[in-house]
């Protein structure tokens, strides 16, 4: 199976020292418990990675893993991408949490992200999220989480030090509005201009991915539908990555 294909299956290799880092710091602080089975590392690497494996060796010290040399082609072997600078953490899968009123953050900035179709492009948009304050992310029952290696590495370890929540959608927004959030949906029409919409907190932002946009049912109950205004003609969509950033800097700002 070539990498590209891989990227698609089911992988919980973290690969690098910023998804490690990330896995790490998340765990300490509650908010992340997914098992770390093992740590590997390039041993012909191990005098450049002398400050990064001193680190990780009295982490995995005080968490009673293995941390263990081997070799490049191995590394390469277990590893979607190209950019794991020779060290990797071979992990289990995390409880995403049920989306209820005693789960959810009572005054936050939560998104639903429905319908993105490739693993770097959720993971992308997670980054911008998680740099932008987002509190929590909503996940239908299906979602890219079984690839997190690939989105761990595309959000630069932010997926793994966010909230995320799993369950039916629609019962996970009637749950967010039990708490008093408002729902903004990224859309065209009958849209006003994302600079002049209430975004204010308590809000849940939906983002639909660029190919299907936000299905009818989830529109349905937006309070608000929030376009993004280009600067030019232009027909076509921007990623969901780009409009979850732009939008997601936009209620950063009418929330500071």
């Amino acid at each position: 199976m070539i990498k590209e294909e891989k990227r698609f299956c089911e992988s919980y290799v973290l690969e690098g020292m910023t998804s490690i880092s990330a896995l790490l710091a998340a765990r300490e602080a509650g908010v992340n418990d997914r098992p770390l089975f093992e740590i590997k590392y390039d041993a012909e690497k191990k005098e450049k990675k002398a400050r990064e494996l001193g680190f990780l060796a009295a982490k995995a010290a005080a968490l009673g893993i293995p941390l263990t040399a081997t070799t490049a082609e191995e590394i390469h072997s277990l590893c979607v991408g190209n950019t794991h600078g020779g060290i990797i953490a071979l992990c289990g899968t995390r409880t995403l949490l049920p989306p209820t009123v005693d789960t959810l953050p009572k005054d936050g900035f939560l998104c639903l992200l429905e319908g993105i179709e490739d693993p770097y492009n959720f993971g992308y948009a997670l980054r911008s999220l998680y740099a932008a304050g987002c509190d929590g992310i909503l996940l239908g029952e299906r979602n890219w989480m079984s690839a997190a290696g690939v989105v761990a590495r595309a959000s630069a370890g932010a997926s793994e030090a966010l909230p995320l929540y799993s369950g039916d959608i629609h019962a996970a927004i009637d749950e967010a509005r039990a708490l008093g959030y408002r729902v903004a949906c990224a859309g065209i029409r009958d849209a006003v201009s994302h600079t002049v919409a209430d975004l204010k907190k308590p809000l849940l932002l939906v983002v639909g991915g660029e190919k299907r946009g936000i299905s009818a049912s989830l529109l349905v109950k937006a309070d608000t539908v929030v376009r993004i205004d280009y600067g030019r003609a232009f027909r076509g969509s921007l990623s969901a990555a780009s409009a979850a950033t732009v939008l997601a800097f936009e209620v950063l700002r009418q929330n500071s």
